[in-house]
């Protein structure tokens, strides 16, 4: 039996029994869950190793590289910025970044880039280590990047191109990087274990990461053979099949950081770089505490980071795509945090937060007045991790939400939610 470290709350222990079984029974290397629930900590939970080479604990508080579940950190600057009258989600980005404005770009505005319908979804250029550190040079492949659909016609998930425009739209309204922010208002106040570029201090507690390998990356793609309609089969062929498509382009560069390179987000040059779309470390306790307070109301130990009015703002979704031109999954955005289907994570139209590429994951439920963090080092090549999805299920269950039956259809489950909230 594997050995998993933390406490639970009475009544949580079948979270710590599917926490385990991941390791048991999914091959889980290392990995941290947390879950506050009405700002209590009911599930603090860690096992595995952080580094296998020398075998290295995983810990409370050991962090690792979330990718993409970095955007969720980005969408939580811009709300505070907005909450605080600094910026206009609905103003123009060359309001703010004239040179953006090339292309065709000119009228994208702040909420469509957050939202994934700018249209610039893709730069048309390879992008080298040595321009991700060289903030001009990156910038400047944004500015040179084509317009693939007008600005709010369309949907697509902004792998990489989110957090170039995110960080420079953030730098030039604030004067100071997002990762400097972040700092001062999320981890110092929150005492939120969340960093935008690791300082070299903390490395000796980041964990390594293990992208899947070429036995799993077969074995993937045998599976994938066999189930032609599953959301890992329809995002392959996209990428692979049409290379010339947005959804293939959204995902192509930089090359250093794809692929068979996602080794080189290990090097310790990469993790110092502020990539707000996938570069982003946490512990699970860290990306709990970040979310709590947007579960809450805007306020976490009496700490208030939003007003209740902001707190509010990312539930309702402000975009919705049956199949999303990049993931070519039913998608939904709002404010730069993902609103997920109703029959994945949570049976509740509240849920918002953000996963990454691999598994880790960080998310708030006002209705359910909950937020959580899970971190992993093993990177599944999955679309959305089986083992986020056991964890997140587990814990609506044992609060007493009614499990989904995952067959039914995204409109099927949002009808039973408003028959059982008494909204239909």
């Amino acid at each position: 039996m594997s050995v998993v470290f933390g406490h639970v709350e009475p009544g949580f222990e079948p979270v710590r029994d599917v926490f385990r079984q991941n390791f048991e029974e999914k091959g889980e290397i290392g990995a941290g869950f947390c879950v506050y629930h009405e700002g209590k900590r009911v599930v603090d939970l860690w096992g595995g190793v952080a580094h296998r080479g020398i075998k290295t604990p995983w810990e409370a508080d050991t962090l690792v590289n979330i990718f993409s579940g970095t955007k969720g950190m980005a969408a939580l600057c811009f709300l505070m910025l907005e909450d605080r009258g600094e910026v206009d989600l609905d103003s123009k980005v060359v309001e703010h970044w004239p040179e953006f404005g090339l292309h065709g770009k000119d009228a994208i505005t702040i909420r469509h880039v957050l939202n994934h319908r700018s249209g610039a979804v893709a730069l048309a250029e390879d992008l080298s280590l040595e321009d991700l550190e060289d903030t001009a040079r990156m910038e400047g492949a944004m500015e040179r990047a084509p317009l693939m659909w007008p600005a709010g016609e369309g949907q697509g998930y902004h792998a990489i191109t989110y957090g170039i425009m995110a960080t420079g739209l953030f730098r030039r309204i604030t004067g100071e990087t997002m990762g400097a922010f972040l700092k001062r208002e999320i981890r110092d106040k929150l005492q939120a274990d969340v960093f935008l570029g690791v300082p070299v201090t903390e490395d000796a507690r980041v964990a390594m990461l293990y992208p899947a390998g070429t036995p799993e990356r077969l074995k993937t793609f045998r599976g994938v053979l066999g189930r032609p309609f599953s959301r890992e089969a329809r995002f392959l062929r996209n990428v692979l099949l049409r290379p010339s498509s947005p959804g293939s382009a959204a995902v192509r560069y930089p090359t250093p950081l794809g692929g068979r390179h996602l080794h080189n987000y290990n090097l310790p040059r990469v993790r110092r770089l502020e990539l707000a779309w996938a570069n982003g470390h946490a512990s699970a306790r860290g990306l709990a505490r970040m979310y709590a307070p947007l579960a809450l109301g805007g306020v976490f130990e009496d700490t208030k980071v939003v007003s209740e009015e902001a707190a509010s703002r990312p539930v309702p979704r402000q975009s919705w795509a049956e199949h999303d031109i990049t993931l070519r999954k039913p998608q939904g955005w709002s404010q730069g945090f993902l609103k997920e289907q109703t029959t994945l994570f949570a049976p509740t139209t509240s849920w918002f937060g953000h996963p990454g590429i691999g598994g880790s994951m960080g998310f708030a439920d006002p209705e359910a007045r909950i937020s959580g963090g899970y971190t992993i080092n093993k990177m599944r090549l999955k679309v959305r991790s089986p083992t986020a999805i056991a964890l997140t299920r587990k814990v609506y269950e044992v609060l007493g939400y009614p499990p989904f039956d995952p067959k039914k259809s995204e409109r099927s489950a949002w009808e039973q939610i408003r028959v059982r909230s008494g909204r239909g």
